[in-house]
């Protein structure tokens, strides 16, 4: 089969880069918020540990300091990375919206109704002249 999973049968290859790009991007500021969320967590961790050592507690386990690191970092990371979270649900919620479009069209298709392959041919204003 000829035709790629987004449904562009035009043949355009400049739509399937489009495609690559916007899947690449969904990628990037999900992966990049979740790796911000981490590094936050880890850093957290050293902190409380380190502070613990210098308070004089010399026995404090690393996993309570991983614990408290976490639960810290929970809320801390929604309220410090609000521009990164916004940015990766956005993408996401594009890339699902492509995704259902893609399935109402492959439905309609095997439906055998007549489809629009390109997402803007519906607001065609010529066809009412």
């Amino acid at each position: 089969m000829s035709e790629g999973p987004s449904g562009n049968s035009t043949g355009d290859p400049s739509a399937h880069n489009a495609d690559d790009a916007a899947k690449d991007r969904v990628l990037l500021d999900v992966v990049g918020y979740a790796v911000a969320r981490l590094l936050l967590v880890v850093v957290l961790t050293g902190a409380i540990y380190l502070a613990a050592r210098l308070l004089g507690v010399s026995e404090f386990p690393i996993a309570v300091a991983a614990l408290f690191g976490l639960i810290i970092a929970m809320p801390l990371g929604i309220w410090l990375f609000g521009r990164q979270r916004r940015r990766a649900t956005a993408a996401l919620a594009i890339a699902g919206e492509r995704r259902r479009a893609e399935r109402d069209q492959l439905q309609a298709r095997l439906r055998g109704e007549a489809v629009d392959d390109e997402p803007g041919a519906d607001g065609d204003e010529e066809s009412g002249s």
